[in-house]
């Protein structure tokens, strides 16, 4: 593959993590739909997607690779999966939301230095600009609704950033196999603990909670998990999960159009800065990859 493709190819990948942050940045306005445990919910919505993945899978078989990733490494990203989920709802319980989104989305740092030492890909320095704009532009973004909440809710809030940056490190390093068997497993994982949960608190199922369910686990797991996989196999962990950050910036956005809520100054603020911080980053690397390509680098 020469400079010009993987530019392309990287441009492409970068497209389809956007696309699935955008999917999973529906999540709150459809949980707000919901009176279930929110156990139950990931569950279930878990459950719904990997059913699709499976039939995505049957349609469309992995293509087969000369080395093949362990199978363990497959098992861990699902299991770190699941227990990213598993943090990130217990934490909400535990602590204010903006403490919890502000805190687990250090996920880029941590995607930064374990994808460093495990994936081999080191940080580029617009990674590291990006980092710093990235958390300003959070803090900025959530500022008025920060509390000081309780101290094992924010504990467990960064346990969960530093899960989901491991999950992204691990999707990376199956580049040359399939992801999408990973993130089959997470699904499979996170519907399997889950079950005590929808034993002690079974769901309610009428037509406009079933709806909803349908939604997060066909298009806010199942498709994001193959966009995922798609934009995982061509951008490194660390841009990834730069971009991957717009899914607390674009949450607002479906508020305001259902609810008419609009935004605080330093909201929109922040999310001018977190964008502008996503995009020159992203530029930058395509625009490195396209000196490579002249012989410039």
């Amino acid at each position: 593959m020469n400079s010009g493709t993987r530019k392309n190819q990287q441009l492409a990948g970068q497209m389809a993590i956007l696309a699935a942050a955008f999917c999973w940045s529906t999540s709150g306005l459809f949980i707000k739909l919901l009176d279930w445990h929110p156990i139950v919910i990931s569950g279930l919505r878990g459950f719904v997607a990997a059913i699709f993945l499976v039939i995505v899978r049957l349609i469309s078989p992995p293509q087969k690779v000369e080395k093949k990733a362990p199978i363990a490494l497959y098992l861990a990203s699902g299991i770190i999966f699941a227990f990213t989920i598993f943090t990130f709802i217990t934490a909400n319980k535990l602590t204010t939301a903006a403490n919890v989104i502000l805190l687990q989305y250090s996920a880029p740092v941590w995607a930064a230095l374990l994808g460093w030492a495990l994936a081999k890909e080191k940080p580029n320095w617009e990674h590291w600009g990006a980092l710093v704009f990235v958390m300003a532009g959070l803090f900025l973004f959530f500022q008025g609704n920060l509390g000081s909440g309780a101290i094992t809710g924010n504990v467990l809030a960064i346990i969960s950033g530093v899960l989901l940056g491991a999950h992204t490190v691990t999707l990376r390093m199956l580049k040359d196999g399939d992801p999408r068997d990973a993130m089959l497993l997470a699904h499979i994982t996170t519907a399997g603990l889950s079950i005590p949960y929808i034993i002690l608190y079974p769901p309610h199922l009428r037509v406009f909670t079933v709806l909803p369910i349908l939604f997060m686990g066909l298009i806010q797991m199942g498709v994001s998990s193959l966009l995922l996989s798609y934009g995982i196999k061509r951008t490194t962990a660390i841009q990834a999960m730069l971009t991957a950050i717009l899914d607390p910036i674009l949450s607002p956005v479906w508020v305001l159009a259902v609810t008419g809520e609009k935004p605080s100054l330093s909201a929109l603020g922040g999310g001018v800065i977190i964008i502008s911080a996503v995009v020159s980053s992203s530029l930058i690397g395509v625009r490195r990859e396209g000196q490579k390509s002249e012989g410039r680098l």
